[in-house]
């Protein structure tokens, strides 16, 4: 299923930390934090102004961001977790 989001909303998609373990202490994922960093899956077309005016994301597809731990919804489409936030819950683009 293809998602094309309105306005100035992104779906996204978390990118999983590796993980790192010390000692034999198993954390279940239910007590795990959730990834902060994502990648750009689907972009709307861009916020109107008042006047009817579109205003264009700054982000694009394949764009990394940081986004809060909480930002957005939470969907699941083909068995894939994916999030879709307004462009303004996107907290910085990652590069290089």
């Amino acid at each position: 299923m293809k998602l094309s989001p309105l306005y100035d909303r992104v779906v996204l998609k978390r990118i999983e930390e590796d993980e790192v373990k010390k000692g034999s202490i198993i954390i279940p994922d239910t007590a795990k934090e959730k990834p902060q960093q994502a990648e750009v899956v689907a972009v709307g077309p861009g916020k109107v102004t008042e006047d009817g005016k579109t205003i264009p994301l700054m982000v694009k597809v394949g764009d990394k961001v940081l986004i809060g731990k909480y930002a957005g919804n939470e969907i699941k489409v083909d068995n894939e977790e994916l999030v879709i936030a307004r462009e303004d819950e996107i907290l910085a683009r990652i590069e290089g």
